[in-house]
C-alpha cells in the first residue's frame, strides 16, 4: 500500500513539474516562507496580485509599494514605474496600481535574469501607452492563423464557467508590459456585439482587469443591418450612427473600462463604408464619434486590397494619404510593417512616413503564417528591431518609425498573437519567445534582439551562460536563415496555396485572383526575376521619401535584400553586394573558390544553400545545448529542427529547380545540388501544412 501511495505521489510530482512549456518564462521557484511586502495603500485587486507575485517569488530585501500622489490626468492609465534601493529595503514607486504591477515583475525579472545589483536605481516608461493583443480567433473556437490549437476562450462554457488559463494569460501579458487585448478575429462576426456574446466579453474583462489588460473587439461594419435589423449601415445614415451610439452605450454599461473596436473593412471581401460610396474617414469618424465620450477608441486596419491592374504594394498607400488629416482625434490607423503582408522580409510600409497628420500605429504578426508557423524555429525580434529602425525621412534624417509612432497624442502598437490551447501556448516552446518579445517591444522598442533572447532563455530555461550565449546564436540568426531557404534577395509570396506552409512559386489556380498567385510577385520568365517597381515599373519607389526613392530606384545603390523587391532583374545581371562578400564561410573549398561577386542566379543558388547550411548549424548549435536542460522541451525542439531542416532542403529545392526552367543555368558545382525532382515536389500534396 505505501509503495502503492508513493507511486502514486511520484507520478504526480511528475506531472506537476513535467517541463511542457506551460509556465512559460514565469518559471518562478516559489519562496519556502514569504517575502516581506508592504504596502500602506489600500490593497486592491491589482495592488494584491503584485503583492502576492513578490511574497511568492522575491528572494531578496524588505519591499515597499508606493503609490504616488500626481495632478496628471490621462485617458489612460500611467504604467511608469521606479524601483530604489534604500538602506535594507527596495521601494516600487508608481502613481498607478498597474505601475506597482509592472514594478513588480520587472523586479523578479531582474532576479531571475541575474542582472540584479544591490543598489537598484531603475526608472521605466513604456514608450507605446496602448500594447496590444490581436486574437484572430473565432467564436466557434477556431482560430485563423493561429498553429497552436483551437482558441483560449471558451465561448460555449462562458460566462459561468471561467478556464484557470484565463488568469494566466493575464498573468503572463502583465509580466511583459501588454495592456489590451482584442478578443475576436478582424474577419468579425457581427454576433460579438450581441449581448449574449458581450456578457460573455465582459467575464474575459473582468479576469484581465487586475492585470491593467483591458478588452477591444473586432467589428463587423454591417452589424446594424445583420443583428440590428436596419435596411442599411451606411455611416452617414442617422439611423445607422444611432444604432451603433446605443450598441456602444450598452457595452459601456456590461464593460465600463470597454477600450474600443478593431475593424477592417472593405478588405478581402469584408463590408465597409466604401459599399456606401463613403470613404475610411466616414467609417471610421462615425463609429469615433459614438465611442469618443465613453473613452474608447478606433483602429482602423489600412490592409485594404481590391482586385487591380495595378501594384498591390501601392494600394494602401494610394487610398489612405488623400485622407490624411481627415480622422478623428480617438481613430488610429493600424499599418502592417510592411506594405504586402507579413512576408519573412519586407521593405516597410510607406504609410510610416506617409501619413503625418493622422495617428497611426504598428501591426506586427508574432503568429508565424508566413516563416514556418509552429513548426520552424524562426525568432522575429531582429525582424521587428530592423523594422523599428528604419527610417522614413519623413521630417528629413532620424525620422525613424519607432520615434514618429510613439511621438503622437495616442501612442499605440499591436500584434496578431500566437496563442492557443496547446499546453505550451504556442504550438511550439520557441514561438513563445515571438510572444515575449512582442510584449517587451511594444514596451521598449529601443531593447535589441540579443538583450530580449538572453533574459527570455534565461527566465524560460536556465540562466546559464553555457546555455543562454550559444541558443541566442540559434535564435538570432533563425530570421535571415527563414529567409535564406525560403524567399532571399526580396522574393515574397512564393507560398503553397491558402495555408501558406510550403514552397509553390508555380502555383496556378484557376480563377484566382492574380494577385493570390505567386507568379504576380516574383513574375519568373527567361530574362530574369522580380517585380519592377522603379520609376520605370510600378513607381511603388514614389512613395517613399528621398533618399530611400532614388535608393531604391538603383540596382547599384538597392539594398540586396530588396533587389528583386524592386526591380526585375536579368539572370547574368550582376550583384556587387554583401553576397559574394561573405560566401567565403559556406563555400567548401575556403575563401579562394569564393567569387568576388555574383550574378542573379549565382546569388539565388548561393543564398539558398546558405539557408540550409544555417539550419544544419542551429541543430548542431542546439545539440550542444542537450545536457544543460531537461529532456521533454531538448527533445521536442531538437525534432522541430529536423522537420525545420527538412523543409529547407525542400523549399532550397522547389525555387531552385522551378526558377533554373527559366534561368536554363546549372545550380554552381561548388554548391549542394537539389535531392528532390522538381515534377516529385509539384505533386506533394500540400493539404497538412507540411512534407511530412
Amino acid at each position: 500500500m505505501k509503495f502503492l501511495q508513493l507511486t502514486l505521489f511520484l507520478m504526480f510530482a511528475q506531472a506537476v513539474y513535467a517541463e511542457d512549456g506551460s509556465r512559460l518564462w514565469l518559471r518562478y521557484q516559489e519562496n519556502s516562507s514569504r517575502a516581506e511586502v508592504i504596502c500602506k495603500h489600500k490593497i486592491t485587486p491589482t495592488i494584491a496580485v503584485a503583492k502576492q507575485e513578490l511574497e511568492s517569488n522575491w528572494k531578496g530585501r524588505k519591499i515597499y509599494l508606493q503609490i504616488l500622489s500626481s495632478k496628471k490626468t490621462s485617458p489612460h492609465p500611467d504604467d511608469s514605474f521606479s524601483i530604489i534601493s534604500k538602506a535594507n529595503e527596495i521601494v516600487i514607486s508608481s502613481i498607478s496600481e498597474v505601475g506597482l504591477l509592472y514594478g513588480a515583475y520587472h523586479l523578479l525579472r531582474l532576479q531571475e535574469t541575474a542582472q540584479l545589483t544591490d543598489n537598484v536605481n531603475i526608472s521605466e516608461t513604456p514608450k507605446y501607452n496602448l500594447r496590444i493583443l490581436n486574437h484572430w480567433d473565432n467564436l466557434d473556437g477556431t482560430v485563423e492563423r493561429g498553429y497552436a490549437g483551437g482558441s483560449l476562450w471558451q465561448w460555449n462554457e462562458l460566462p459561468e464557467n471561467l478556464s484557470p488559463r484565463y488568469r494566466q494569460y493575464a498573468r503572463a501579458n502583465a509580466s511583459i508590459g501588454i495592456n489590451g487585448t482584442v478578443v475576436n478575429n478582424v474577419n468579425a462576426s457581427p454576433n460579438i456585439l450581441t449581448t449574449h456574446y458581450l456578457q460573455k466579453v465582459k467575464a474575459l474583462a473582468d479576469v484581465f482587469r487586475p492585470y491593467g489588460i483591458k478588452i477591444y473587439i473586432s467589428v463587423n461594419f454591417s452589424s446594424p443591418a445583420i443583428i440590428g435589423g436596419l435596411p442599411t449601415s451606411d455611416p452617414l445614415n442617422s439611423e445607422t450612427i444611432a444604432w451603433w451610439h446605443s450598441k456602444v452605450a450598452e457595452i459601456y454599461t456590461i464593460i465600463p473600462d470597454f477600450g474600443g473596436f478593431l475593424v477592417k473593412a472593405n478588405s478581402e471581401g469584408q463590408p465597409g463604408p466604401q459599399d456606401f460610396g463613403r470613404t475610411h474617414a466616414d467609417g471610421a469618424n462615425m463609429l469615433a464619434a459614438a465611442l469618443k465620450k465613453h473613452g474608447g477608441i478606433v483602429m482602423w486596419r489600412a490592409f485594404v486590397y481590391n482586385p487591380t491592374a495595378g501594384d498591390r504594394a501601392k494600394q494602401a498607400f494610394d487610398e489612405f494619404t488623400p485622407l490624411d488629416g481627415l480622422f478623428a482625434d480617438n481613430v488610429i490607423v493600424q499599418v502592417k510593417n510592411g506594405p504586402i503582408d507579413f512576408q519573412p522580409r519586407e521593405p516597410f510600409n510607406p504609410l510610416f512616413g506617409g501619413l503625418k497628420k493622422t495617428l497611426i500605429m504598428p501591426e506586427l504578426q508574432i503568429t508565424q503564417e508566413y516563416l514556418g508557423q509552429s513548426k520552424h524555429l524562426v525568432f522575429l525580434a531582429p525582424m521587428w528591431q530592423d523594422f523599428f529602425e528604419s527610417d522614413t525621412y519623413c521630417n528629413g534624417q532620424g525620422s525613424l518609425i519607432k520615434t514618429i509612432t510613439t511621438n503622437q497624442k495616442i501612442n499605440a502598437i499591436a500584434g496578431v498573437a500566437n496563442i492557443g490551447e496547446d499546453a505550451n501556448w504556442c504550438g511550439s516552446h520557441f514561438a513563445q519567445a515571438n510572444w515575449y518579445a512582442f510584449g517587451r517591444m511594444a514596451w521598449n522598442p529601443n531593447l535589441t534582439a540579443e538583450q530580449i533572447a538572453d533574459e527570455w532563455l534565461a527566465q524560460t530555461f536556465i540562466p546559464d551562460k553555457n546555455f543562454t550565449s550559444p541558443a541566442t546564436d540559434i535564435m538570432l540568426q533563425s530570421w535571415e536563415a527563414c529567409i535564406n531557404y525560403m524567399m532571399p534577395l526580396g522574393l515574397h509570396h512564393l507560398f503553397a496555396w491558402e495555408h501558406h506552409y510550403g514552397p509553390q512559386p508555380w502555383c496556378d489556380i484557376p480563377d484566382a485572383r492574380e494577385d493570390w498567385l505567386p507568379k504576380y510577385y516574383h513574375r519568373a520568365d527567361s530574362a530574369g526575376l522580380g517585380f519592377d517597381r522603379t520609376t520605370s515599373g510600378s513607381n511603388a519607389v514614389a512613395q517613399y521619401h528621398s533618399p530611400l526613392r532614388e535608393q531604391f530606384d538603383d540596382i547599384k545603390t538597392c539594398p540586396e535584400k530588396y533587389a528583386l523587391w524592386f526591380h526585375h532583374l536579368k539572370w547574368n545581371d550582376t550583384l556587387y553586394t554583401e553576397s559574394a562578400q561573405k560566401s567565403s564561410c559556406y563555400f567548401e573549398n575556403g575563401s579562394e573558390s569564393a567569387p568576388q561577386n555574383f550574378t542573379l542566379w549565382e546569388a539565388l543558388c548561393y543564398h539558398y544553400n546558405y539557408g540550409v547550411a544555417q539550419v544544419r548549424q542551429m541543430q548542431k548549435t542546439w545539440q550542444q545545448c542537450g545536457q544543460m536542460i531537461d529532456t521533454e522541451r531538448f527533445v521536442r525542439v531538437q525534432s522541430g529542427l529536423k522537420t525545420q531542416a527538412r523543409d529547407a532542403m525542400w523549399w532550397r529545392d522547389a525555387c531552385l529547380l522551378y526558377f533554373q526552367t527559366f534561368s536554363k543555368q546549372q545550380i554552381p558545382f561548388n554548391m549542394e545540388q537539389p535531392v528532390y525532382e522538381l515534377e516529385d515536389l509539384k505533386k506533394i500534396n500540400l493539404g497538412n501544412g507540411s512534407l511530412n
